[in-house]
């Protein structure tokens, strides 16, 4: 399909020809936009409060197939984000995709066959990416925020433009830029867990415009449905990260061209495999006198899973914002623990809590996880999806040095020998060995994931 003088619905702007048809009419009220053709009648674009309510989602064919190969037919039909991380990716694929996006919409549009359809997509290629880790560094330096416009969101947008405007049933879910905006808020200053990459990022501002310009500039379609990643609860749930990380997000949003309009929710949990719930014990519990919020695995955290921390951030983010909590690994089965035993607040967790990590800063290819939840609509109030928006089977990072041209480094905290740092207090990184670069597909993690599901397959 020719993108020459693509048909793009943009907010407040008129819309180009539609569909090789005399546009005639134009009407915006109450977020639907409706084009009267000439020759083909009305096609409206409709905005909804959540967008996978009564919606198909997009099956990703490149991860259906390596699923199907690695025995998992049980799940190989299952919806997964698809993962631009670099500017290759765009029109040649990712590490776990080789498709283009531009071939990936056009099987989205597909699969819908004139129904209402999400197309899930994660932008992640920021300058000086991922500060704080190596793993998943990207190919853009610190300064470059020129580039990141130019070459990565000018030409998503292009694609996207043309697609959604097309397809008024097309909803396309745009998941901006995961653990950016969350590592200016605990990876920066002098504290303990500052590096100079996070502390450069901070100063020259270029998470904030690089978002900004991301929600602005494909928040323009009234059919894209930006969520901008807030970690989880174990990263942004203390008191002194909270309110800082909400304050930041609206800075964020509400800087153009951005704007709170723009931001359709948060997604929590991407990539990584925190809990839905901890249906053992509470915040407000005390055992023997001491306080759960005391226990290790808490450690004055004013929150003990995802639900809760996803639902109160998304509160605090300026705009009536809906949540997606990612549940492709948290499902840490077959089956669940029961209540732990009242000797200590210690035990009393640490054998109740459904999430087996060795600490919640751990977050490569981590052993003992299973698949969470299927995706699903609505599962609750306020949540508008649980979604695998991480595939399960793509590697979180290589678990030994890899030589690459992808960017990608190499981070200690995924290799199985690795004691830890002040990111997770000095633990064991509870990584699995034998990892290939990020993005890339680990069987034997799949695997495992499939014989931890819970709920079970």
């Amino acid at each position: 399909m020719s993108r020459t003088n693509p048909p793009r619905h943009r907010r407040g702007r008129r819309p180009a020809l539609y569909a090789g048809a005399l546009v005639s009419a134009v009407a915006l009220t109450a977020g639907t936009l409706s084009l009267a053709s000439a020759d083909e009648g009305p096609v409206t674009f409709e905005r909804v409060d959540n967008p996978y309510q009564g919606a198909g989602v997009y099956v990703n064919p490149d991860w259906s197939a390596n699923a199907e190969a690695s025995g998992g037919s049980a799940v190989a039909d299952q919806p997964t984000g698809v993962w631009l991380d670099r500017i290759a990716a765009i029109t040649g694929g990712s590490a776990g995709n080789s498709t283009g996006l531009e071939e990936h919409l056009q099987r989205a549009v597909e699969q819908a066959n004139g129904e209402p359809y999400v197309f899930q997509m994660v932008t992640y290629n920021l300058p000086g990416r991922d500060c704080s880790a190596l793993a998943s560094n990207g190919e853009l330096g610190p300064d470059e925020i020129d580039r990141y416009k130019t070459e990565f969101i000018d030409p998503i947008a292009e694609i996207v433009g043309e697609y959604a405007t097309a397809n008024p049933n097309l909803r396309i879910v745009n998941i901006v830029e995961i653990d950016s905006l969350p590592n200016l808020i605990t990876n920066t200053g002098s504290a303990e867990t500052a590096t100079d990459e996070c502390n450069e990022m901070l100063d020259n501002g270029n998470y904030q415009e690089g978002v900004s310009y991301n929600v602005g500039t494909l928040g323009e379609y009234e059919n894209v449905y930006n969520y901008l990643d807030a970690g989880h609860w174990g990263w942004l749930g203390w008191d002194t990260n909270f309110q800082p990380a909400a304050d930041l997000f609206n800075e964020v949003i509400n800087t153009a061209p951005s704007s709170p309009d723009k931001v359709a929710g948060i997604a929590v949990n991407v990539a990584n495999y925190g809990s839905l719930e901890e249906p053992n014990f509470s915040i407000d519990e005390t055992i023997g006198g001491t306080p759960v919020r005391q226990s290790e695995w808490i450690d004055w955290n004013q929150y003990t899973n995802n639900t809760d921390f996803g639902l109160d951030f998304a509160a605090a983010v300026d705009g009536n914002h809906g949540l997606i909590i990612d549940t492709s690994r948290n499902g840490w089965g077959p089956e669940l623990p029961g209540p732990g035993p009242e000797t200590s607040v210690d035990e009393y967790v640490n054998e109740g809590r459904v999430d087996q990590r060795i600490h919640t800063g751990n977050w490569c290819n981590q052993s003992g996880a299973g698949l969470g939840e299927r995706p699903q609509a609505a599962p609750a109030s306020g949540i508008d999806a649980y979604a695998w928006i991480k595939p399960p089977g793509e590697s979180d990072g290589s678990s030994e040095e890899i030589p690459n041209d992808e960017g990608k480094g190499f981070d200690r905290m995924c290799d199985p020998t690795y004691e830890g740092n002040p990111l997770n207090q000095n633990h064991m990184s509870g990584a699995l060995g034998g990892a290939p670069l990020s993005g890339h597909w680990f069987e034997a993690q799949f695997q495992e994931l499939m014989e931890n599901a819970y709920p079970p397959l």
